[in-house]
C-alpha cells in the first residue's frame, strides 16, 4: 500500500509505516499523488474532491496532521467513502494556550517593540537607539484587575482561562450557543480579546468593522485560532486610526501571504502560525497522525474519526 505526505514530520512515527511494508512518499505538491492508499496531509493542503479522484479510487483514508480540518472538503470525502481523521490531543492545546499567553504578556509590555528598540532595526531602526533608562520609555499595562474576553471556550479557551486566574484577570467569554449580547458585552468590556473558534461559513470575518468598533477604545486582539476569522483590512483600520493599541496575529487570512501594512505596525505581532510548535505537541501530532492510517487501513475505527457516519459504508 502506498501512503502519500506532503512533508516530514517530527519524530519518527513514518517509520510505523514502514514498519509494517507500507510505500511512504514524500511528494509536494500534493497533485503529484496517484494510485494512493493513505494521504497524510497538513493544514496547508487544500484537498478536495478532484485531488481525492486524481488520488485513484483506492483512496481510504485522509489523515490531517493537524486539529482543524477546513483544509479538507469533508462532504467530498464522505461521498467518496472516504474516512478523515485529525489529531487534536491536550499537548496541543496547551501549547496553543502557551502561545496565546505569550502574545499577551508580549503586547502588554511591549516586548517585541523594546527588543527591535534595543537592537536599532525594524521600525526603530535608525531612530536613535538606548541611551539608557528612561521613566516613559515603553510603557505597557499591567495584567492584574484587568478584563480578558475568551471568544470561543473549548478545551484551549478554557486552558486560556484557566491561566489568567493567576493574573487575577477578569474572564468574560462568549460560546457558539451564546446570542450576540453576549459577544457585544465582551467585546465593549475585556482589556484583551482572544480568538478561540473554529472557522465556518458563520465565523469567517467575525471580526469585522462593526465588530472591532464595539470594542473598547485602547483594546488588545490576540488571534491564534484560524486566520480567516479576522477580516485584515478592517483590523488595519482600527489599529490605523487608533481605536485599538495593538494586536497579536499567529494566523493570517490568505496565509502565508500577510498584508504588508500590518507587518509595519510596531504594534503588531506576527508569529508565523506556530502556536502548537513545541516537540510534545507535534510530536504528539504525528503520533495520532500515523495511528489513524494504521487504524483505517487494518479495519480498526480511528480514534479521531472527523467523518464518522461513512465508517459504516467507507472503501475498504
Amino acid at each position: 500500500m502506498k501512503i502519500f505526505v506532503t512533508k516530514q514530520i517530527p519524530g519518527e512515527h513514518l517509520e510505523k509505516l514502514k514498519n509494517v511494508g507500507y510505500e511512504v512518499l514524500v511528494v509536494e505538491p500534493l497533485e503529484k499523488i496517484k494510485d494512493s492508499d493513505a494521504l497524510l496531509t497538513l493544514l496547508t493542503d487544500r484537498v478536495d474532491g478532484d485531488l481525492m479522484d486524481a488520488a485513484g479510487p483506492g483512496l481510504k483514508v485522509i489523515s490531517n496532521y493537524a486539529v482543524g480540518y477546513d483544509n479538507i472538503d469533508i462532504k467530498a470525502a464522505s461521498d467518496r467513502g472516504i474516512v478523515v481523521a485529525n489529531t487534536p490531543c491536550d499537548e496541543v492545546n496547551e501549547a496553543v494556550a502557551e502561545h496565546t499567553w505569550a502574545l499577551i504578556l508580549a503586547l502588554a509590555r511591549k516586548i517585541v517593540e523594546s527588543d527591535e528598540f534595543i537592537r536599532d532595526r525594524g521600525y526603530f531602526a535608525g531612530k536613535g537607539g538606548y541611551k539608557g533608562w528612561e521613566p516613559d520609555l515603553f510603557l505597557g499595562t499591567n495584567l492584574i484587575g484587568k478584563t480578558l474576553g475568551i471568544v470561543g471556550l473549548g478545551r484551549i479557551g478554557t486552558m486560556v482561562a484557566r491561566r489568567a486566574q493567576g493574573y487575577n484577570m477578569r474572564l468574560l467569554y462568549f460560546k457558539h450557543t451564546d446570542d450576540a449580547s453576549v459577544l457585544n458585552t465582551l467585546l465593549s468590556e475585556s482589556d484583551f480579546v482572544t480568538l478561540h473558534i473554529p472557522l465556518t461559513e458563520e465565523t469567517r470575518h467575525m471580526i469585522n468593522k462593526e465588530t472591532l468598533s464595539k470594542m473598547k477604545k485602547g483594546a488588545f486582539l490576540v488571534n491564534t485560532a484560524r486566520g480567516p476569522v479576522v477580516s485584515e483590512p478592517d483590523l488595519v483600520e482600527a489599529l490605523k486610526n487608533g481605536h485599538l493599541a495593538g494586536a497579536a496575529l499567529d494566523v493570517f487570512d490568505n496565509e502565508p501571504k500577510i498584508s504588508p501594512e500590518l507587518i509595519a505596525m510596531p504594534n503588531v505581532i506576527l508569529t508565523p502560525h506556530i502556536a502548537s510548535a513545541t516537540w510534545e505537541a507535534r510530536n504528539k501530532m504525528g503520533e495520532l497522525a500515523v495511528a489513524a492510517i494504521l487504524d483505517a487501513l487494518s479495519g480498526a475505527k480511528p480514534q479521531n474519526l472527523v467523518n464518522e457516519e461513512v465508517w459504516p459504508s467507507r472503501r475498504k
